[in-house]
Order: structure tokens, then C-alpha cells, then sequence
């Protein structure tokens, strides 16, 4: 195995930290392995509605709450009281401004740590959660010179909820049973009947005392929220207040958790946590990775996470961005190879291939599990083709043959179901060979905003990605019947049609039509879509309708941190992704800037050069992004227009995914003896 260190290189001084605005555009975010999570800003104030310390599914798979919001801390300091903690307020007003006393923080890995500094003392905070429960540690220790003859505590406010992650609190309604358990301990309850999920959350800080107490703190103020038209306000119950010694250049901490048995003993558990980190980073498959793709293995291991089904307890999905998505078939298949893959997680990778058979209707997979219905939503078009793709992907790089065996009846279902017909008008023209897809009020693209009744892009006929994913998955699924010594004539058959159709996407002036057969006919819009002809392993392509696909979004789509959904000359181009939920969905596909297509720019640059410096170039800029919005990890979307401000969720899946494949790929080519394919029809 590789051996790796943890990155380090995501750290800030009083430049950043007691800059309030700087400090609250930096987001940390953590992730249990059970779907729940942990986030907060580099100041400390809360600054949307899903910033907690432990947020959990109450109502697993999914169905998370927030249940324990802020240990709002003092530093008691030889008789003097200094804060620790910051809050924001309606008005602008920031009461009390600890954050002003952080001389640094930093990641370690993904453990945030602060340092804040009273003249020759230094207080080191860290937080994390148990890898695989619902548990959240805080570790305090202070280090001053040994000379000196201290009295040292902290004073800790405990601020609960029991609400939706999706939700604000409604002041009063959430009415716990409190009870002390022992003097170092404290239990909430939020009983059934509550009005929300019910949990027994038990706090433990050992060594200190905790008292039980009562008292609300109204009227949060979060500004992201208020910047998305959303209810911006939030209100959560202090359930006690612990008093915690500090010992000179001892760890000291506290527990909350949803486990009763869950260990008080924070150095262990900060050694496990660590020891989870560098196991993620030793079993993966980046020979040579510079620290930000380091950053980048840990950030992927944030989105697996445990999906039980009834008769298989070790089912594996991938949440598709922290903090409002749940697991999406397109985004996990998408997402797949990166995560598991390029981080040699063989396993999972399989497991989450065989999670997602179980779920396979009609030749398609799932579009969304939602967290508050059990049936899953099946509006996509492209999901069962990225699921082919995923396992082609799986079986060239672990040559599982027994799993492609056992799954390939399945996948025969794919191909057969998109030939004979399926939901939503989806079908092979047998005229041209090319899938058509789409119903008035459906979207059924990766381009899937919809307000209302109002698709913003439906693009109903045939879209040039769709039919890049059929050839691709023919090709797959030929080669997967010559490896299991099955007739594959029928795939190579069907495969030959598409790649003769595939020539009616060739627009004349350059690169490729995005939809042919529409209602009003063919779209000659310039979107990215067309990358995928080049960048998937089987291109319906030759070597110079490449050259022109990449130069056509070279031109008008290439941004530093990923490619615009729309080219900006377009009149229903949006330069910016802002407003209300009408105003943000109407520019989702409309000119934001996508990085999950960014890997995908960098794969065709490198089929159609050669180059790998120049391709892998391409992916450099997200190093820089790494120290901003959710740190260490990138963000989905950004505006069209620079200077490209990071949007939408602060960690998604498939934007770390995909720059991870493309880094390994590329990277694994320079290699002689393990070359990226690229292939040449």
C-alpha cells in the first residue's frame, strides 16, 4: 500500500480568522460514514440552517435532524472571561466576536483545529465525529510556560434542537426531558409524540461537570439563507452548561452522542479518527499525489456512506452533496469511479454497483432516493448508461469477473429495455440508431432544473450526451460478453448504427448540436454536453471531430473551475448564479459553471493531445478553491462569469469524483506499464 501523510496545507492566520467576512466564507464539514454530519465556519457563527455539530439520521438511510447545534465556549482565564464562541444576530450585530482571538486555524487532514492566543497561552480546539456513529468530539488543550502557576477552565453552553436539516425551529415546540447522568454527564431526550424524531442524546465530558439547564437563544441569524430567499432566522434550547478544567498540555474534551456506550476518552478517539484518515489515504491508488489530491482522497471518502436493504446489511450509496442532497443514481454512478477507484476501494465500489441492482425497473435506475418516501424517483434517462459505465470502469481496473458474471443479466436489461421502450418516451430509433428520451414536464438530463411546472431545459428528442452514453455502453457491453465468453454480436451490431447516427450531431460550424429531433427540431446551442463524446472511454468520433468538439468548449465554455452550461452569447445565458429558488434554478443550466465536467475536459484534452502536463493542467485551480467556501473539499457549481464565486452545495460528490478520476487517469498514463486507454475508432 501507498503510504501517504495527511495534507496540511489548508491553514490561516488572524488575515483570515479575525476577518469576519473571510472567516464565514470558510466552511468546514465533516461526514459520520452513516449519511450525518458536522459543519460549521471558521469564526464559529452559524451562517445556514445546516451548520451544527452533529447532524443525524434519526430515520436511517436518510432522514437526518439537527440535534446538538453549538458548545458556545468561555475561557476562564485566572478570574478573567474571554470568548471563544461567535454568534450572529439580526442587524448585523455579532455577540459575543470570539473569533477575533483565532490566531490560526487549519485542517489536519479533515480535523478542523483552531489555536487561539491570550498573550503567552495558546487554547487548541478540534472537533470530529466517529467514523461510522453518530458521535461528535470536541478536544480542548491549553499550553502555557511550565513556570507558571494557572487556573484554567472552560465554560461550555450546550445548544440543542430535534428539527428537520432541512428545516428552521419553531420556538418552544422542541421540549426535551433533561436529565443529569452523574456529575460529568447529561441526557436529552426528545420523546415520540414530539412532533419530530425522537433520540436519546447523551453528553459526557469527563473530568468536568455538566448542570442540566433550560433556556432558549432566539433569532439566529443566517445570512446564507437569507441570500437564498429562505427563512433566516433559527432558534435552539442551552440544555446545560459544562465546566471544564484545563490542565497544562493535556487534552481535555467533550462527547455527544446518540450512542450510550460511546467512549469519553478523546485522545483515543482522536487517534482512531486520525488513524481512519491515513487508512483512506494508504489503500489509495495515487502514486505521487501532491498534497491538494491527497485533500482530495479524504474529501471522497466523506460521501460513502452505509445504505442497508432488507436481506443485504452491508449496502453502500453516496450522499451527492453536503448539505441538502441525498444519494442520486446519475451522481453516484458518475461519482463512482472517483470515490472508489482512484482511492483503491475496491469493495465499496462493488458493493455500491450491487446496492443499485436491487433498485433497477424497466432498464433504469433510480434518479433520487428521497429522504421522506420510501419509493425511489426514476426520472432519468442517463443513470442506467453511467451504470454500465461504472462497471466497465470497475472491471478494467479490479478484472472481477465473478461480479461482471452475477450482474450482467442486469445490465442486459439495460440495453434492452432502452431498445424496446421505456418510461418517459425513452427508445432506440431504429431509422438512425440513436436513443430518443423526453415527455412534455419531465426532465430527464443531468440538466434537471424544474420550478413548478416549468422544465428549464427539457430538451425532449435526442441530446448528444445520451447517445455519446448508449455507444459507450454498447461498446462496454461487447467487450463484457467476449470477457465471459458470451455472444456479443448483438451489442457490436448496435453500436455500429450509433456511431453512423452519431454523425448528425456534427454541427457545420464547429463542435456538436446538443439535441436533434426536438419539438422545434435540432438545438444548435453550445452546451457541454458534447465533452462526453470525446472524454468517454469509446468515442462515436475520429480523431479530428474531437479536435473540433474540444475546441468548440475551449472557446466559449472553459472556465478556471469547471465548464459553462450555456455559452455566453446565448440569450438565456446567466452570468451569475443568485436570488430566489425561481431566479437560482433558472440559471442552474443556463451558464453556471459545472467542475464535474472539469475532469472530463481534462480526459478529452489528453485523448486528443496526448499531453498529459496540458491536460492535467487543466485541473490545477481547484487547489486554489480547496482554501475557500467548503475547505478541502469543491463545491458543485460556480457563476459563469468571473471571478466564478463558488455556488450551490460547498461539497459535492461528483465535482471531487470527477477531478479525481481524471488526475488518476492521466497521471496513471505517464506510467509504462499501466497507460490510459485511448482509444481511436
Amino acid at each position: 500500500m501507498n503510504v501517504m501523510t495527511r495534507p496540511d496545507f489548508i491553514r490561516f492566520g488572524r488575515e483570515i480568522c479575525g476577518n469576519l467576512i473571510e472567516a464565514e466564507r470558510r466552511e468546514w464539514w465533516l461526514a459520520d460514514g452513516l449519511g450525518g454530519y458536522a459543519a460549521g465556519t471558521v469564526a464559529g457563527t452559524l451562517t445556514r440552517r445546516y451548520h451544527g455539530l452533529l447532524v443525524a439520521p434519526l430515520a436511517p438511510p436518510l432522514g437526518r435532524s439537527l440535534v446538538f447545534a453549538k458548545a458556545d465556549a468561555w475561557l476562564d482565564l485566572d478570574g478573567h472571561i474571554w470568548p471563544l464562541c461567535s454568534n450572529r444576530w439580526p442587524g448585523e450585530i455579532i455577540d459575543p466576536a470570539g473569533h477575533i482571538h483565532i490566531e490560526s486555524f487549519r485542517l489536519d487532514g479533515r480535523m478542523p483545529e483552531w489555536i487561539y492566543a491570550f498573550g503567552d497561552l495558546r487554547l487548541t480546539i478540534r472537533v470530529w465525529l466517529e467514523p461510522g456513529a453518530s458521535t461528535v468530539y470536541l478536544a480542548y488543550r491549553a499550553d502555557w510556560p511550565k513556570a507558571q502557576a494557572r487556573d484554567l477552565a472552560l465554560r461550555i453552553k450546550l445548544l440543542a434542537n430535534a428539527r428537520d436539516h432541512h428545516g428552521n425551529a419553531e420556538p418552544r415546540r422542541f421540549n426535551p426531558v433533561i436529565e443529569p447522568d452523574g456529575a460529568d454527564g447529561l441526557i436529552v431526550r426528545n420523546p415520540p409524540g414530539s412532533g419530530s424524531a425522537p433520540y436519546r442524546l447523551c453528553f459526557k465530558a469527563r473530568g468536568g461537570v455538566i448542570r442540566p439547564g433550560y433556556t432558549w437563544y432566539d433569532n439566529f441569524d443566517l445570512p446564507l439563507e437569507r441570500a437564498r430567499e429562505l427563512p433566516d432566522w433559527d432558534h435552539h434550547l442551552c440544555v446545560g452548561e459544562c465546566r471544564l478544567p484545563l490542565v497544562n498540555g493535556e487534552w481535555s474534551g467533550l462527547t455527544a452522542s446518540l450512542h450510550s456506550d460511546a467512549s469519553p476518552y478523546v485522545e483515543e478517539a482522536m487517534r482512531r479518527c486520525q488513524a481512519h484518515d491515513d487508512g483512506v489515504l494508504a489503500r489509495a491508488e495515487l502514486r505521487d499525489a501532491p498534497d491538494w489530491i491527497r485533500q482530495l482522497a479524504l474529501a471522497a471518502d466523506s460521501f460513502l456512506f452505509a445504505r442497508p436493504l432488507p436481506d443485504r446489511s452491508d449496502g453502500v450509496s453516496v450522499i451527492a452533496g453536503y448539505p441538502w442532497f441525498g444519494d442520486w443514481g446519475r451522481d453516484t454512478m458518475i461519482a463512482l469511479p472517483g470515490l472508489t477507484l482512484a482511492t483503491g476501494r475496491y469493495d465499496d465500489a462493488r458493493r455500491i454497483l450491487q446496492t443499485f441492482a436491487r433498485f433497477i425497473d424497466r432498464g433504469m435506475l433510480p434518479n433520487v432516493f428521497p429522504e421522506d418516501r420510501i419509493a425511489p424517483e426514476y426520472n432519468t434517462v442517463d443513470a442506467a448508461l453511467w451504470y454500465i459505465e461504472a462497471w466497465r470502469a470497475y472491471v478494467d481496473t479490479t478484472g472481477d469477473l465473478a461480479a461482471l458474471r452475477a450482474a450482467f443479466p442486469a445490465l442486459q436489461e439495460v440495453v434492452a429495455s432502452y431498445r424496446e421502450g421505456t418510461r418517459y418516451g425513452i427508445g432506440l430509433d431504429e431509422g438512425d440508431g440513436l436513443i430518443r428520451a423526453g415527455e412534455p414536464g419531465m426532465q430527464l438530463t443531468w440538466m434537471d432544473a424544474k420550478v413548478g411546472d416549468w422544465v428549464v431545459t427539457p430538451r425532449i428528442g435526442k441530446p448528444v450526451e445520451i447517445n455519446a452514453l448508449w455507444y459507450n455502453a454498447l461498446r462496454a457491453m461487447a467487450d463484457f460478453a467476449g470477457r465471459l465468453n458470451l455472444p456479443g454480436d448483438e451489442y457490436e451490431t448496435l453500436a455500429e448504427r450509433a456511431r453512423t447516427g452519431f454523425q448528425r450531431f456534427i454541427n457545420p460550424s464547429g463542435g456538436l448540436l446538443d439535441v436533434l429531433d426536438g419539438p422545434g427540431g435540432d438545438d444548435s446551442s453550445v452546451r457541454p454536453n458534447q465533452i462526453l463524446a470525446v472524454s468517454l472511454p469509446h468515442s462515436p468520433l475520429v480523431s479530428g471531430e474531437q479536435v473540433a468538439v474540444l475546441t468548440a468548449c475551449g472557446a466559449t465554455l472553459l472556465t478556471s473551475y469547471g465548464l459553462r452550461s450555456l455559452a455566453p452569447e446565448h440569450s438565456d445565458y446567466r452570468s451569475q448564479y443568485r436570488g430566489g429558488v425561481r431566479e437560482r434554478d433558472g440559471a442552474y443550466h443556463q451558464g453556471t459553471a459545472w467542475t464535474w465536467l472539469l475532469g472530463h475536459c481534462a480526459l478529452a484534452e489528453f485523448r486528443v493531445s496526448g499531453d498529459a502536463g496540458r491536460a492535467l493542467s487543466r485541473l490545477e485551480p481547484i487547489r486554489d478553491h480547496l482554501l475557500d467556501a467548503g475547505l478541502g473539499t469543491v463545491s458543485e457549481i460556480f457563476d459563469a462569469d468571473p471571478p466564478h464565486a463558488p455556488q450551490g452545495c460547498p461539497a459535492q460528490a461528483w465535482s471531487v469524483a470527477a477531478v479525481l478520476e481524471a488526475w488518476w487517469r492521466i497521471s496513471k498514463s505517464k506510467r509504462p506499464d499501466d497507460r490510459i486507454r485511448r482509444e481511436r475508432p
